[in-house]
């Protein structure tokens, strides 16, 4: 088969930079695509990080710590970024004015007029493919439960939990990083760091709350700086947003959460629904199960627990019988980003990543939920506005 090869430039050099060049190196896990992407060109302000890529992507000829290079370089065809979020707006703007495709890290810009001038510059630039990294809902169990949203299964929805708890922030010696600086990372705290992942299949069952309640936490006032004296931890470390959802034949609850500081949870994603018709839920603490209650009138009400194959968006090697973990809904997700890139509307299977659109409301029940924070109010949300 005669594969489309998609040219990367990676700017950002850190953890998420490396995992996107593992999943192109595990491309031949894939068993039938027509698309693989190669890495040749990366970029980081701090020059030493970009010798792991040097050193283990053989595709790699450019390195540099200027990302324009990048960008005016007719060989390279797509940008990973992966930066912090003070930074999106004037880089995503600038790939995307470049020309290049562009698979953006969540928020989408440090607030929502940063979010809004980078849509501004999307629209005009429609030839340009642009979406945001949101790997979880790649998860065969979470693709088994979007299937029956959207075979309408559930019946009349009676509420909905979702949520992304992590304990990396629980202990207080953990020194500080941009993420808790508001310069840096903004005042969304963990809801813009964590809440792209949380809204994803939300958002695109569209689920868009008309009001939200935020409770946001600060739980370690202080972590040890850079000389280890102590310095103020400014962002939020938990948030849990209730929210009224209406659709045009349905309203219900629905809670989001998102944790830096959940005891026990080294990296937990999950959504729960719970229906007249049927009730679902799906973890990655335990990723190889969904469990399911179909209900009748007068039936019996029994929880089901079953496996859940290893049946991806895209095929793979792997057989059923094993287990679908974190790198592999990574690869999945890159997997629909290139499909998208090289195929456009014809992709191989419908699940696209996360949407422009779709960062955009994650930004306008953010900025809600700061209100609620500040007021102690419920807020209203126009999503017409």
């Amino acid at each position: 088969m005669q594969r489309t090869v998609i040219r990367f430039g990676v700017i950002g050099c850190g953890l998420m930079g490396k995992e996107f060049a593992s999943a192109a190196a595990r491309w031949c896990h894939l068993t039938d695509t027509d698309f693989e992407p190669a890495i040749t060109a990366v970029c980081d302000a701090n020059a030493a990080a970009t010798e792991w890529f040097k050193n283990h992507v053989p595709t790699v000829t450019k390195a540099t710590t200027d990302y324009k290079e990048l960008l005016a370089d007719p060989d390279i065809d797509a940008i990973y970024c992966a930066v912090p979020h003070h930074l999106h707006e004037s880089l995503y703007i600038d790939i995307i004015k470049s020309g290049k495709h562009l698979l953006g890290e969540k928020p989408f810009g440090i607030d929502q007029e940063a979010n809004r001038r980078i849509l501004q510059t999307i629209e005009e630039h429609p030839e340009v493919i642009v979406r945001s990294s949101s790997e979880f809902p790649f998860f065969p169990g979470a693709m088994r439960i979007a299937k029956w949203v959207n075979e309408g299964r559930f019946g009349k929805i009676i509420e909905v939990e979702a949520g992304f708890w992590h304990s990396s922030d629980l202990d207080p010696s953990k020194p500080i990083n941009w993420k808790r600086i508001v310069a840096t990372n903004g005042e969304y705290g963990c809801m813009g760091d964590l809440g792209m992942h949380v809204l994803h299949l939300p958002l695109r069952f569209g689920w868009k709350p008309r009001s939200v309640r935020a409770l946001l936490s600060k739980i370690v006032p202080e972590r040890p700086g850079k000389d280890g004296a102590p310095v103020p931890c400014e962002t939020w470390d938990n948030a849990i947003l209730a929210c009224d959802v209406r659709t045009d034949d349905q309203q219900f609850p629905m809670i989001l959460s998102t944790k830096r500081i959940a005891p026990g949870h080294a990296n937990t994603w999950f959504i729960r629904i719970q229906g007249t018709a049927c009730s679902a839920e799906f973890s990655t603490k335990n990723p190889k199960q969904v469990a399911s209650l179909p209900y009748t009138p007068g039936g019996e009400q029994a929880w089901h627990v079953a496996d859940v194959p290893y049946q991806s968006a895209y095929p793979t090697i792997t057989g059923g019988i094993f287990e679908f973990g974190f790198t592999d809904s990574i690869l999945q997700m890159w997997a629909a980003f290139c499909d998208e890139v090289a195929h456009r509307g014809a992709m191989k299977q419908p699940f696209r990543c996360a949407t422009p659109d779709e960062t955009a409301g994650s930004h306008k029940l953010f900025t809600a939920a700061l209100e609620s924070e500040r007021t102690g109010q419920t807020i209203p949300i126009d999503w017409e506005a």
